[in-house]
């Protein structure tokens, strides 16, 4: 991009002065001034560590969207979108791109979100620190240098975490703010230093575009394709599985976490990868573990100081570690970051209270119940102010605190596509067996490869099913090479009565739940869920 087209768009965001701007740098000119700005340490593996501060995790309370002409019918208002005054979010910006315009240096990374071009945005980060830029260069689609000649920001991300909102001037609920600001196209991110809400602010923005201008489903799920062109997503929140299942060495890597299904298939919105490191190994993962590198961001993840080895079960700093890395680190991914209509379907969810069986097939009807229920249990540090150890947590489509638009805009999209395509659909449990977190222990990531694969292999098309009495899944009895007393999740538990007491809980928060949405679905789908 020339200085005039720079210039211009600096200006956008309401800079008239600046200082030294560093524009594109390469990740390790951007390692380098991490390093020398100490806002982090190169690791023994090359990759880069930094921390965070106070915001270990996203910041749902402090999320908000601008409320004008152009969303005020079409949000869908609540405690996940919450409204803020144009006038109120301009006097922010305001404030915020002073505290810019006063720093000695500061970054801007061009960078595409979309790796089908008919729909990607260009999106320009504009952050305070080296190692915000890094890990937006790596995590979003990267342009060619003939792309960057002539590239014009469509959407800004203006990342600022050492300006701290005052909640009684500026009309916020604490020193730290997310907003998102359709009109403008700005995004404006301050008093947190969590990577994660740059990535996650493009993708709200995405689940807004696409549906509403092109009619185009945005989805939080990871995807692969196998040697027959057989493509799998994989739904499911934070900790579920997503990024571990779906980097198989037997498969090729589309994306890690963010798709869109279009009428020509899935294609990936993003050039990275942003996986959780909590115990991570490479028996388990290997794939993760070797893609982190120089070039890769890890963080909040433990070092030893002088010899800079990276301790994974270090939880002393949070639960929700994480790696940043670019996609071409996985050896076998797509590097167009598209494939075909998917074969196969799978809901992921960490049940972290045990009893959800590790894998059901889904009927069409209780693929949209479970779709809109959006289940899985968080354990502290994934977000900011839990209270407790674990908590239930239905986050519609997989993904509400990214989904601006009503539920059933999204859910009705998957139905149909699923219909379209004759997309088979499954519920896999990641989560615990033989008790809740801290009893039981995580049911074993090699049990659950297999179950995917026999999924997405076929295997269990016409495999025989038992009939869950608690949540009336449809539950194979058999899966090639697992133990069939896996898939008997209340046989796993030494006290059966401990058990049926915490199923027919969790089974009553499912009832609970889907009461929001029993007026804007069908009798079929209401009645296809758990009975409480």
């Amino acid at each position: 991009m020339d200085v005039a087209v720079r210039k211009l768009t600096l200006e956008r965001l309401g800079l008239e002065r600046f200082g030294a701007v560093h524009e594109n740098l390469p990740p390790a000119r951007l390692a380098e001034a991490a390093v020398r700005r100490r806002e982090g340490m190169l690791a023994e593996n090359g990759a880069l560590v930094a921390q965070t501060g106070k915001r270990t995790g996203r910041s749902p309370k402090d999320k908000f969207i601008v409320e004008d002409d152009l969303t005020r019918d079409r949000v869908a208002w609540g405690a996940v979108n919450k409204p803020f005054s144009s006038e109120a979010f301009e006097a922010i910006l305001e404030k915020a791109t002073d505290y810019l315009g006063n720093l000695e240096e500061f970054y801007v990374i061009d960078a595409h979100a979309g790796a089908d071009p008919r729909y990607r945005l260009n999106v320009q980060v504009v952050t305070e620190y080296a190692w915000h830029a890094l890990f937006a260069k790596q995590l979003f689609r990267r342009p060619s240098r003939e792309e960057l000649e002539d590239f014009e920001p469509e959407w800004t991300v203006l990342s600022v975490p050492g300006f701290l909102a005052e909640p009684d001037e500026d009309g916020t609920n604490s020193e730290t703010f997310v907003a998102v600001d359709f009109s403008r196209k700005v995004v404006l991110i301050c008093g947190t230093g969590y990577a994660g809400e740059i990535k996650k602010s493009i993708f709200s923005v995405l689940n807004f575009v696409l549906p509403t201008e092109h009619g185009v489903f945005p989805m939080h799920c990871s995807a692969n394709v196998g040697e027959e062109d057989d493509v799998a997503l994989f739904f499911g929140l934070s900790g579920t599985g997503k990024t571990t299942l779906s980097a198989d060495p037997e498969r090729r890597l589309i994306g890690d976490d963010e798709h869109g299904w279009s009428d020509e298939g899935v294609f990936n919105f993003e050039g990275g990868c942003y996986a959780k490191t909590i115990d991570l190994s490479p028996e388990k993962e290997p794939q993760i573990y070797n893609a982190i590198r120089f070039g890769a961001v890890l963080e909040n993840v433990g070092m030893e100081r002088q010899s800079r080895a990276v301790d994974y079960e270090d939880r002393l700093i949070t639960e929700n570690t994480r790696v940043a890395y670019p996609l071409e680190y996985i050896d076998n991914s797509v590097p167009d970051g598209r494939g075909g209509h998917p074969d196969a379907v799978l809901f992921l969810t960490a049940d972290a209270f045990g009893v959800l069986p590790p894998i059901s097939a889904l009927t069409p009807e209780q693929a949209a119940y479970y779709f809109l229920s959006g289940y899985t249990a968080k354990l502290a540090g994934t977000e900011a102010d839990m209270e407790n150890e674990v908590e239930a947590t239905f986050s519609t489509c997989f993904g509400a605190p990214f989904l601006p638009l009503p539920a059933t805009t999204y859910s009705t999209m998957l139905s149909e596509k699923l219909k379209e395509h004759g997309t088979r659909c499954y519920l896999i449990n990641t989560g615990w067996s033989g008790g809740p977190y801290g009893v039981g222990s995580r049911i074993d990531i090699s049990d659950t490869r297999r179950m995917v694969r026999a999924v997405i292999g076929g295997e269990l098309d016409k495999a025989e099913t038992r009939k869950d009495p608690n949540f009336g899944l449809n539950v194979p009895v058999e899966v090639p090479g697992v133990d069939a007393s896996v898939l008997d999740p209340r046989e796993t538990w030494a006290d059966k009565e401990a058990y049926d007491k915490q199923a027919k809980d969790l089974a009553g928060r499912f009832a609970e739940n889907f009461k929001k949405f029993e007026g804007e679905v069908s009798a079929e789908v209401k009645e296809s869920g758990p009975t409480a």
